[in-house]
């Protein structure tokens, strides 16, 4: 009977080991699909388009775009590195798997167009896209191509923005600065205002603040977002700054001026309001630099409590 029992319990161990090591590796390498295997066909094309509207947004829909005028300038990829594919790179993996989904931010289940037009609207600082547009489509059908193998509802690691521990002080725009002036002016400029790239259209280097740059509506103005993306991602080819140092480059950057936009209808549920959101109302007493620039940690114990 023990050996029975035994060899179940082995065989429960394997099969364990090989269901982890399958999700983790599929998990962990996952790759986009090659847009050099679609096929040559209306609807290719128009995932193509997609991928062209995410590279090059300033081109169609931006200042002096061809398409429209809905946008400050920017690209989608310069928040979305490589059109949205690149590992820890704020990529699209999961967008097409994990929408519609229910969002505490507006308090509403959301669309991938809702979705797509809120980056527009904040990150881009401009106007939403008619949801029915062919460059809505577009990018829609880009989204959903490159996320064809992920399951419904599951994230691979690697997607999204990479969350960085709290720190236990709050961040600190002085010593920002200086590792601003260190690793990040060479791209964005010592006003950072960013760099075009030869067309003197598109930003190689976005610009971080200023009238061109996201507004305080956007995801990347919550400084977790912002400093996690930093870690992982910056300087660019070259990602190598500490935790320390992305929360308070994070800090320094999002002190600086740029476009003030006020969604009051955003977390209709204040307890769900995220500790780094800084404008109010809120769910606490903490005040609004602590929710800007923290330490977070006791705002998080003081929810948990209640």
């Amino acid at each position: 009977m023990r050996s029975v029992v035994l060899m179940l319990l082995i065989c429960w161990a394997v099969v364990v080991i090989v269901m982890h090591e399958t999700c983790r590796n599929t998990a962990t390498y996952w790759t986009p699909p090659d847009t050099a295997d679609l096929p040559q066909t209306a609807g290719g094309e128009l995932i193509l388009y997609g991928r062209e509207l995410i590279a090059r947004t300033a081109v169609y829909l931006g200042p002096a775009g061809k398409v429209a005028n809905i946008s400050n300038g920017m690209n989608c990829q310069n928040c979305h590195l490589d059109a949205g594919t690149k590992f820890m790179g704020n990529n699209y993996a999961a967008s097409a798997a994990n929408y519609p989904r229910f969002r505490e931010r507006s308090g509403t289940i959301e669309s991938l167009e809702k979705k797509i037009n809120d980056c527009f609207i904040r990150s881009l600082n401009g106007s939403p896209l008619d949801s029915t547009s062919r460059e809505m489509r577009a990018i829609v059908a880009y989204m959903q191509w490159l996320g064809k193998d992920v399951p419904k509802g599951f994230k691979p690691p690697g997607s999204g923005i990479k969350e960085l521990r709290y720190l236990e002080r709050a961040a600190d725009t002085i010593r920002g600065r200086l590792v601003f002036e260190r690793n990040c002016v060479q791209c964005h400029g010592s006003n950072g205002a960013g760099k075009y790239d030869s067309t003197a259209i598109n930003y190689l280097y976005p610009p971080l603040w200023g009238p061109h740059s996201y507004n305080t509506g956007a995801g990347i103005f919550r400084l977790s977002k912002l400093a996690g993306y930093v870690k992982a991602n910056m300087p660019f080819g070259d990602a190598h700054l500490s935790e320390e140092e992305a929360w308070d480059v994070a800090a320094f950057i999002n002190s600086q001026p740029r476009p003030v936009k006020i969604f009051e209808g955003d977390w209709p549920v204040l307890s769900t309001k995220p500790a780094d959101v800084a404008t109010g109302p809120f769910p606490d007493t903490f005040s609004v630099m602590q929710h800007r620039y923290g330490p977070f940690g006791p705002i998080v114990q003081s929810r948990k409590k209640k």
